[in-house]
């Protein structure tokens, strides 16, 4: 599994069951990286999404006790979840692409987290892992800083050096 987020300086990653900045450029990169492919999300993420609709041209498994619609998968546990990814294609990444305690959950899952680093503070109530303090996690690819919508971003890759079997 690959995790998918961006965060600010402080590793915050959403406010009021949103993110915090619009960045179109980092938005291009997450649906081209994870088109056509499996993601995995809370129940609460699905909801943030336009219309509270999953994403399209992609699997969408949702972690939720509620809400059940015929355009997800939905799993009501972690154990669910892994009886769900056992099924699925070996060779299909899937990605993680929150919220907070999804991301907790599943963190030592992942074999690569793919992090876009935002240069400022958002005011998060959600925070992210902080990758850099963490000893199973190494930067192995840093790209250039750029613009995106006034805020600078750089995308970085993570490999988490201790990644558990699903």
């Amino acid at each position: 599994m690959i995790a998918i987020v961006h965060a600010d300086k402080n590793w915050g990653i959403g406010k009021g069951n949103d993110m915090m900045f619009s960045l179109p450029k980092d938005m291009k990169f997450f649906r081209a990286t994870t088109l056509n492919h499996t993601v995995v999300m809370g129940g609460n993420t699905l909801r943030s999404f336009p219309g509270g609709n999953p994403l399209k041209n992609r699997t969408n498994i949702v972690l939720s006790r509620g809400q059940v619609r015929d355009d997800c998968i939905f799993v009501r546990s972690y154990d669910e979840l892994k009886a769900e990814m056992k099924k699925r294609n070996e060779t299909d990444d899937v990605y993680v692409i929150g919220g907070g305690a999804v991301y907790k959950e599943l963190l030592p899952y992942c074999d690569e987290v793919l992090v876009t680093k935002v240069d400022a503070v958002g005011g998060a109530e959600v925070f992210f892992p902080n990758l850099d303090e963490l000893e199973n996690f190494v930067c192995v690819d840093e790209g250039e800083p750029m613009e995106d919508n006034g805020y600078t971003i750089r995308f970085t890759k993570y490999k988490n050096t201790a990644a558990q079997p699903l």
